[in-house]
């Protein structure tokens, strides 16, 4: 029997996911919450635990999401059971995810170092990359 390349948890953590993030979207919408979808779900190894996280399309209102997502809880996981007809549905946790915030943040901060070292290599005189895609043939 040739081995699997995902376990059960990993195969379990994906279909969370997907129902999870059609979820709270139907529970931003009925219950006027600040946008927000589910970026990622982690199962335990028993599947008596699951942490989902969550971005917010505004990260000031981040922990009212997560509030109300983790107050949702209990009826998100009795239509999971429903759903995908599973002797064992995992708690849900949820929790806000900051990775797109940092990745913005570090964006930023190349952007502005990119323009500081431009400014600093005109001050010193020297040329800057050659830029030879719109020269003339």
């Amino acid at each position: 029997m040739p081995k699997r390349s995902f376990s059960r948890t990993d195969r379990l953590s994906a279909q969370f996911r997907r129902e999870l993030g059609v979820m709270v979207h139907e529970a931003v919408r009925e219950h006027s919450l600040p946008s927000a979808s589910v970026s990622d779900v982690e199962v335990t190894r028993d599947l008596s635990h699951a942490k989902v996280w969550v971005t917010a399309l505004q990260p000031e209102k981040s922990a009212e999401v997560v509030k109300a997502l983790n107050e949702l809880a209990k009826g998100f996981r009795q239509t999971l059971g429903r759903t995908l007809r599973i002797r064992q549905v995992p708690e849900l946790h949820f929790h806000y995810d900051a990775s797109v915030d940092r990745g913005e943040k570090i964006g930023l901060l190349l952007k502005a170092a990119a323009v500081q070292d431009a400014a600093s290599r005109a001050a010193a005189g020297e040329a800057g990359p050659v830029d030879d895609t719109h020269s003339a043939d």
